[in-house]
């Protein structure tokens, strides 16, 4: 049994506490807010969140940073990306010198390009650090639909004690080492659920959706290769794996923002409706950006930022993207291979 401290009272940190709890863990799961914390304490539920889910009769609530990390021996980071650098900073001085730390969180830091795990190192001073990705849609797990996800970290011991806290017979754990890889797939794939959202709104059908995926799955390799990322993790459950959930599924926060660009609605409307952050907004600017800066091909992404921060019709830009030159079919490989 371990002592484990999940951070973030949002629909996947609360996924993860019920399941480490199911597990026979003593788990914490740390809130900010007080009301949604007494309301749980009272329900067993985060009906905010999870609404319908009951949760572990095991599993505590606390408000009390201090307290929830002074004796946990794992660590998950559950919160929205703009509030991962304040709560890591928060949670230093409380954190045991023997903790492993692991970021579920799915963005890039506006400014810095900096993921997740890299912030929370940064400020923890830890390096005992992994990544969780993969296709890990919270009301599917909460409900014991067979899931899977993915650890990544070059520590052997995390990955094991990440498998012990949460593998169960309807969620398996898989390792990976490439925690950058893995990391920045988790990242990249919420602008192609935003993508595939609009597409499954104006332009329906299984050739435009098999023809999105497999483009956004080369273009997220190529910008992955020139990050330093082996591109081979991405043909994995952290790449193609929460790619093809992401941009299939409704319940996906992002996938929602790409069907309502694609009705027309504005992105400060979208934004106030969605009840949690979708990551891709953010991640289409900080990409678009980066990939200018280092000369990599992303029509997608360009398409994307076009729509969705310079305002231009959405028909017009489909038809250049449609319209574009000849490009190869499978590339990533040949990159990865040539070192380039």
């Amino acid at each position: 049994m371990m002592r484990i401290a999940v951070l973030g009272g949002g629909s996947f940190g609360t996924v993860l506490a019920h399941l480490a709890a199911s597990r026979g863990n003593d788990t914490v799961l740390w809130l900010r807010d007080e009301g949604q914390c007494r309301v749980m304490q009272e329900q067993h539920e985060n009906v905010k969140y999870l609404p319908g889910f009951k949760l572990h009769a095991g599993l505590t609530y606390s408000t009390d940073l201090a307290n929830v990390l002074a004796s946990a021996d794992l660590v998950f980071f559950s919160v929205p990306s703009k509030a991962v650098r304040r709560v890591a900073h928060e949670a230093r001085p409380y954190l045991k010198a023997s903790a492993w730390l692991v970021s579920t969180t799915k963005g890039i830091e506006k400014g810095s390009f900096k993921l997740m795990s890299e912030i929370i190192a940064e400020e923890t001073g830890s390096s005992r650090l992994g990544v969780l990705s993969g296709p890990n849609l919270a009301r599917e797990i909460a409900a014991g639909v067979l899931s899977g996800t993915v650890i990544a970290s070059r520590e052997e011991l995390l990955r094991q004690a990440v498998f012990e806290a949460l593998a169960g017979a309807r969620f398996r754990v898989f390792a990976n080492s490439d925690t950058y890889g893995v990391e920045l797939g988790g990242a990249l794939k919420n602008i192609y659920a935003i993508a595939s959202g609009m597409a499954a709104t104006l332009t329906p059908g299984e050739n435009s959706r098999s023809m999105l995926l497999t483009r956004s799955l080369a273009e997220m390799s190529r910008f992955a290769t020139k990050m330093g990322a082996n591109p081979l993790t991405f043909l994995g459950l952290a790449g193609v794996g929460d790619l093809i959930a992401t941009c299939s599924s409704p319940l996906s926060r992002n996938y929602q923002v790409g069907q309502a660009l694609a009705k027309g609605h504005s992105l400060s409307e979208i934004v106030e409706d969605l009840e949690q952050t979708a990551e891709g907004i953010n991640t289409i600017e900080q990409v678009k950006h980066k990939a200018d800066a280092l000369q990599v091909y992303m029509p997608i992404v360009q398409g994307l930022y076009a729509i969705v921060f310079e305002q231009q019709p959405v028909s017009e830009v489909i038809a250049k993207l449609m319209n574009g030159g000849p490009s190869e079919d499978v590339e990533f490989m040949l990159m990865w291979g040539q070192g380039s």
